[in-house]
C-alpha cells in the first residue's frame, strides 16, 4: 500500500492542479501581478504565518520522537521569523509602514483558515494535526517550483518569493514534514486515517481559497454595516 502522503495528494490532484491555474499565481509567474494584491496577499500571509506558527509548536509538543519535535519547534521558528522577515522586506521595498500595513484588514479566508489550523492543534489527534499543516509545506513548494519551470525572464519583482519557496532548503522541509506525517499514518487506525484525508483536503481547499481571495482583496460583505 503507498504512503498516506501520495494518497492524500492523489485525493487532492485536481485542487493542486487548479492552485496553479488562479490568476493570482499565472500573474506571479510573469511578474505582472499587481503590487496592491501582492502587498494584500503578504499582508493577509504574515498573519497566518502567526497561526501557523502556534500550530507547529503544538504538534512540536506532542512529537513522539525527538527528530520530529526538533523539526516542528525549528519550523515554527522559521515560520514567525524567517519568513516573516521576507514579509517586511517587501513592505519596506513597497515602502509600506507599519500602520499601513496593520490597516490592511484580515480577510475572512485568512481568519478561517488559521482558526480552522488552530482547532486542529487544540482538538484533533496529532496525526490529523500534521496532516492539516502539511499542504502549507507542501503546495507553496509545488506553486514556487512550477512558477520557477516556466519562468522565460528573470526580472521578476517576485523573484525572492519564487526563489524561497522553490530552493532545495524548503523542498528538505517539505520531505521531512512529509515523512513525519506518513508515519503518524502508519501508527494510525482506519477511522483516523480517515480523518488524516479529510484535513489535507480541507487544507488544500483552504490553500486554493487563500490565493483566490488574496486576487480579489477579499473584504468582509459585512463592512458597510458597521457603525
Amino acid at each position: 500500500m503507498s504512503g498516506f502522503c501520495e494518497q492524500a495528494w492523489k485525493h487532492t490532484e485536481r485542487i493542486q492542479q487548479a492552485v496553479l491555474e488562479l490568476p493570482f499565481n499565472l500573474e506571479l509567474a510573469t511578474g505582472t501581478l499587481s503590487r496592491e494584491r501582492f502587498q494584500f496577499y503578504m499582508a493577509q500571509d504574515a498573519r497566518y504565518l502567526v497561526g501557523f506558527g502556534r500550530a507547529l509548536a503544538v504538534a512540536a509538543a506532542r512529537a513522539p520522537e525527538p527528530d520530529e519535535l526538533a523539526f516542528f519547534s525549528g519550523a515554527a521558528q522559521e515560520a514567525v521569523v524567517v519568513e516573516r522577515q521576507l514579509h517586511e522586506s517587501y513592505f519596506e521595498r513597497f515602502g509600506l509602514s507599519s500602520a499601513e500595513v496593520d490597516a490592511i484588514e484580515t480577510s475572512p479566508t485568512c481568519l478561517a483558515y488559521t482558526s480552522y489550523l488552530l482547532a486542529r492543534a487544540q482538538s484533533a489527534s496529532y496525526a490529523e494535526l500534521l496532516a492539516a499543516l502539511l499542504p502549507c509545506f507542501w503546495v507553496y513548494h509545488y506553486v514556487g517550483t512550477d512558477i520557477l519551470h516556466r519562468q522565460t525572464s528573470g526580472d521578476n519583482p517576485y523573484q525572492e518569493w519564487i526563489d524561497t519557496y522553490a530552493d532545495d532548503e524548503f523542498a528538505a522541509a517539505v520531505e521531512r514534514c512529509k515523512e513525519a506525517t506518513d508515519r503518524a499514518a502508519e501508527r494510525a487506525d482506519e477511522s483516523t486515517r480517515a480523518r488524516m484525508l479529510e484535513a489535507f483536503t480541507r487544507a488544500s481547499e483552504y490553500e486554493w481559497m487563500f490565493w483566490e481571495s488574496a486576487y480579489r482583496l477579499e473584504t468582509w460583505p459585512t463592512a458597510h454595516l458597521r457603525s
